[in-house]
């Protein structure tokens, strides 16, 4: 009896993972969003997920696997680059049969903090970076801009799904204590990298310039070159995102703030102004 008892136990935490499967795990997460709603938002991209890994681990249990994906289908919300981290982590908890609210508490966890973490990453780091190489390029004329940003984007985007995936399966929850010692520490140093290139990025895209030039006399002052630059280059563009940024702030909407941008545009260019 003892002896079976010790079969079952080695049956439970059988390792039948393989890279294969973590690769198509992670390429099904790139639909994890497919059926997002305001109920559950994406739970069901995340069972999609990680079904091949669940089919797998219960192959003989359908009960186990019922459970399981009814589990899975509770309320779940990340980010989408980062999720492959967490069903590393919860695969391996799934192969080692740990408790079922064990693996939901980790679910709870880590969505959270790598939410705000792939927000500081990709929204205000790498996608600013990334678009303001390939803009540069295609600003000069130079067909691979274009390609230059969606090549150098989805290098990293895919790196860290794929890498993620196989990092967060191998280290299990051990993965757990580092995420919770470093979130902020990521986040802060993301976000001051991030906004250091969109304020490189103000100065060197946003074309705001006055061609007004103030008369006294015979003295003539150009009012860009002559006043505004020596006080601070690109003074008006700083300006400019301030006050969008203000106007965005107060409750304008982008597509409000865009329609202002074209009538300050054309109205200057009437007048001379600009």
């Amino acid at each position: 009896m003892e002896s079976n008892v010790n079969v079952s136990q080695e049956k439970s935490t059988e390792k039948v993972i393989t890279k294969k499967d973590l690769n198509k795990m992670a390429w099904r997460s790139l639909f994890l969003q497919a059926s997002f709603n305001y109920e559950r938002m994406q739970a069901g991209g995340w069972l999609y997920s990680l079904l091949p890994g669940l089919k797998k681990i219960y192959k003989n249990d359908k009960k186990g696997l019922s459970n399981a994906m009814k589990d899975h289908l509770e309320f779940f919300n990340t980010h989408p680059f980062l999720v492959t981290f967490i069903l590393g982590i919860v695969t391996a908890m799934e192969e080692n049969k740990e408790d079922r609210d064990t693996i939901r508490a980790i679910k709870v966890a880590t969505m959270g903090p790598l939410g705000g973490i792939g927000d500081a990453l990709f929204w205000l780091t790498a996608l600013p970076i990334c678009v303001g190489i390939g803009a540069s390029l295609g600003i000069q004329g130079n067909i691979a801009g274009p390609i230059v940003f969606l090549v150098l984007f989805n290098v990293i985007h895919f790196g860290l799904r794929f890498g993620l995936m196989h990092y967060g399966y191998s280290t299990g929850t051990k993965a757990i204590k580092v995420l919770k010692e470093n979130t902020k520490m990521v986040s802060h140093a993301a976000s001051i990298v991030g906004l250091t290139v969109v304020g490189g990025l103000i100065a060197s895209y946003i074309n705001f310039k006055t061609t007004l030039v103030i008369t006294a006399g015979k003295a003539k002052v150009a009012l860009q070159a002559d006043v505004l630059d020596k006080i601070l280059p690109n003074m008006l563009p700083l300006g400019y995102a301030f006050l969008m940024y203000y106007l965005l702030k107060k409750g304008l909407s982008p597509v409000k703030l865009i329609g202002i941008t074209v009538v300050i545009g054309v109205l200057g260019r009437l007048t001379g102004v600009l």
